[in-house]
């Protein structure tokens, strides 16, 4: 009998196993792709969530104003009508400063005594983060809140 384990040694092995350089190459450029794709995606997510706080936060600012302004008499001198503009106060909160613009305005309503006072809070950061400091800034890049007060004077008990 033959020993078929010193044939075999003396054979060349004609079939390798393995990556080639070229193969390892274009894995590691493909890997390097997909997760700049995922970083960016975290970058993302990080300054939308940091963009939702400073909106939660000057939505909590407009909140507190409003609540000051409705909780006066309605003949303190706090609610007097304002030019167009409004009044310009600026607040911190959380380290972060922010413009309060108040507008009052005030609507006869039938009778000359009868006032309706329109009240229009806005709110925006000074220091505007990138997403606040857009070209929408229009839509996204301040908080308003509208209330509407009336005088509490009896009316007459006509009918129109």
């Amino acid at each position: 009998m033959q020993d078929t384990s010193a044939a075999d040694q003396s054979k060349p092995v004609t079939t390798e196993s393995g990556f080639t350089l070229l193969e390892t190459v274009i894995s590691m450029v493909l890997l390097a792709i997909i997760g700049l794709g995922i970083a960016s995606l975290f970058a993302y997510a990080a300054s939308t969530t940091s963009n939702a706080g400073d909106r939660e936060m000057a939505t909590a600012v407009a909140q507190q104003r409003m609540e000051q302004l409705r909780s006066v008499p309605f003949t303190d001198s706090s609610l007097a009508a304002t030019q167009t503009s409004g009044t310009t106060t600026s607040v911190t909160r959380l380290g972060r400063q922010y413009d309060v613009v108040t507008t009052i305005s005030d609507t006869s309503v039938v009778d000359s005594n009868v006032t309706l006072k329109t009240i229009t809070v806005k709110v925006v950061p000074t220091a505007a983060s990138a997403s606040w400091s857009t070209n929408v800034s229009s839509i996204f890049g301040s908080v308003t809140l509208i209330s509407e007060r009336s005088g509490l004077t009896l009316g007459s008990n006509r009918s129109y």
